[in-house]
């Protein structure tokens, strides 16, 4: 008699708790997003400058969901040394919320280098699909895959990636499709929960993004269990200034913060890439500590080549002249 009636109420007991946890986790989901985060001048400012002259114009390949994705594409001149079906391809990923168009001073300096270049829009910002959003996460690597069968190479290919597309090249080159390039290169990497990024507090140029982590979590929770419906939701909003709005993208969704940057285990990640894979960092980038890379590698179990640049800041690793040196050596034998 004791025991019957203990029972249901330990299970009514159970039940009231889960639906605390589920309404306390749909408040997290639907309530707390990303905040509006001032303009980041030391991101913002930079690309001013730049002589977009002799910007190829986007080009198009198909995706198996039969999207049009943008690249934009940068042939080196046929030489004897060097015919132009046999030279060694690069391909580059940008930043968040950036487009193919940040990628055009290293896309030039890599094809005075003798390379090949193609510069990708990923799927969410640019000329490719809707920006802040994708499909399904697991649909960017979907579509580097489709792009390299799409356009092929007869050379060989390195994948180069700034930021979180270096997070994003770490992530492709330890997964299955590894061999679809020979060789990876990572630029200023961000690595979600890594000790090499910098604190917004550390930052005194202000903050990059705003983050709404408890939608965050509660998504993930609702990923583990299947529930993806949601993951069109916002979760990070970009410092950028009015006039970068136009072009740029302003917000990622759940699905494309989760998927454009390495895995949460980003030990696994670098346990699982390569050999052939290289760093390039600014001494002096104010979102990350650019000296932790070595110790960051090491302790998943790899030691890899790390270029420091002195007088590179964030931006500065893909734009100023010795950066791009260390770029273009990087992606040398």
């Amino acid at each position: 008699m004791l025991a019957s009636n203990i029972f249901p109420k330990a299970a009514i007991a159970l039940s009231g708790l889960a639906l605390v946890l589920v309404a306390v986790l749909a408040a997290a989901v639907v309530r707390v997003g990303p905040h509006a985060v001032a303009a980041m001048d030391s991101i913002n400012s930079p690309f001013k400058a730049l002589d977009y002259s002799a910007l190829p114009l986007v080009q198009r390949y198909t995706a198996r969901d039969g999207a049009a994705l943008a690249y934009r594409h940068y042939a080196v001149a046929a030489t004897a040394a060097a015919p132009a079906p046999a030279v060694r391809r690069i391909v580059l990923i940008h930043g968040s919320s950036a487009s193919t168009r940040s990628m055009h001073p290293m896309a030039q300096a890599l094809v005075a280098a003798g390379f090949t270049v193609d510069a990708l829009d990923v799927r969410g910002h640019g000329d490719s699909g809707t920006r802040g959003h994708i499909g399904y996460i697991g649909q960017l690597e979907d579509d580097l895959a489709d792009f390299v069968k799409a356009v092929p190479n007869a050379g060989p290919n390195t994948l180069v990636g700034f930021s979180a597309g270096g997070g994003f090249v770490l992530r492709f080159s330890a997964s299955p499709r590894a061999g679809l390039f020979d060789r990876y290169v990572l630029l200023s990497p961000f690595l979600v929960q890594a000790p090499s990024n910098r604190p917004s507090s550390d930052n005194h140029s202000g903050s990059w993004a705003s983050v709404g982590i408890p939608r965050i979590v509660g998504l993930t929770v609702l990923n583990k269990f299947g529930i993806e419906r949601w993951n069109d939701l916002l979760v990070t909003q970009f410092a950028l200034n009015d006039e970068a709005k136009k072009f740029l993208t302003s917000a990622y969704s759940y699905a494309l913060a989760t998927n454009f940057g390495a895995h949460l285990d980003y030990a696994g990640d670098i346990q699982r890439a390569p050999a052939a894979i290289k760093l390039v960092a600014g001494v002096d980038d104010e979102l990350m500590f650019s000296d932790r890379y070595t110790s960051l590698f090491a302790s998943a179990g790899k030691t890899i080549p790390i270029a420091l640049v002195p007088g590179a800041n964030h931006i500065g690793a893909t734009l100023n002249a010795p950066a791009l040196a260390a770029i273009v050596a990087a992606c040398k034998d």
